[in-house]
């Protein structure tokens, strides 16, 4: 089995955000990225999944963190899920390998992949315990650093492995932030939906939308600072959708169309490349 493509079609049948940028970086990085970027998907897979009461979501997240704490001998789904036939049929692929994602990323990087996505799943298990209750902006704070501000972190720590490119660290944080917080604001109405609320108590959109603000200056002073070439590319990328969609929410706008997706890919590649 060629695990790197096998990895980038997972990737591909996932996320078309990262796919573009992770297949253009560089040898070694790529794999390194694709590798972080599949770990903590298959974690938030659990996070995320519908059928998954929250006691079960905990307890699994819990358990793929320890799984990752055996680095280097990462194990199979059969350890982590106890063997429970009815939960590896409902659990996704991309979850069911994590073990494999985890083997992907280059050995001087790994133990830092697995160090970050175990912190990631036992914080993701605390908010599955909670209900993502989040009461305050402190609260708010807390919750987007545990799931996308810490992957900025994890994103500088690879930059300097590879070439010794150092980031300003808030500005890191601001740049996972940023991203989350538009996520939110587009996918607000099927969270409450499904029972849950990422809005602090008495928040309005335009209070969402300002925070969001906020951490996209952040991330943007985090992408400028970047040198022209892949890795400023992989980052502006997902920075300039995050930027038109939460343009288009500010409007009405459901989303972002078709077209407008393309020009912005267009617009994100060209700036990179500066």
């Amino acid at each position: 089995m060629d695990l790197r493509k096998d990895a980038l079609a997972t990737l591909e049948a996932t996320s078309r955000t990262f796919f573009i940028p992770i297949s253009r970086l560089p040898q070694g990085l790529q794999e390194a990225v694709a590798s972080g970027y599949l770990c903590m998907r298959a974690i938030d897979e659990v996070e995320d999944h519908p059928e998954l009461d929250n006691v079960t979501k905990a307890r699994v997240l819990r358990r793929m963190s320890l799984a990752l704490q055996g680095f280097p001998a990462t194990t199979g789904p059969e350890d982590w899920t106890g063997g429970d036939a009815e939960l590896i049929k409902l659990l996704p692929e991309v979850s069911l390998r994590l073990h494999d994602w985890a083997a992907l990323a280059p050995s001087p990087i790994a133990g830092r992949i697995c160090d970050a996505t175990a912190a990631m799943g036992d914080r993701m298990a605390h908010w599955a315990e909670v209900n993502w209750a989040i009461q305050s902006e402190a609260d708010l704070d807390r919750y987007t650093f545990s799931v996308a501000g810490a992957v900025g972190l994890l994103l500088s720590d690879l930059w300097a492995w590879y070439d010794g490119t150092q980031t300003d660290r808030t500005e890191a944080v601001g740049f996972g932030r940023g991203l989350q917080v538009v996520n939110i604001l587009r996918n607000h109405q099927e969270d409450l939906a499904r029972g849950a609320d990422f809005y602090p108590s008495g928040w309005s959109d335009r209070q969402m939308y300002d925070y969001a603000q906020r951490n996209l200056l952040l991330a943007e002073a985090y992408t400028s600072a970047l040198k022209p070439g892949p890795v400023k590319e992989f980052c502006q990328l997902p920075l300039v959708l995050a930027q038109g969609t939460l343009d288009a929410l500010m409007t009405g706008k459901e989303k972002l169309s078709r077209v407008q997706v393309m020009l912005l890919v267009q617009k994100a590649l060209q700036q990179a490349a500066v």
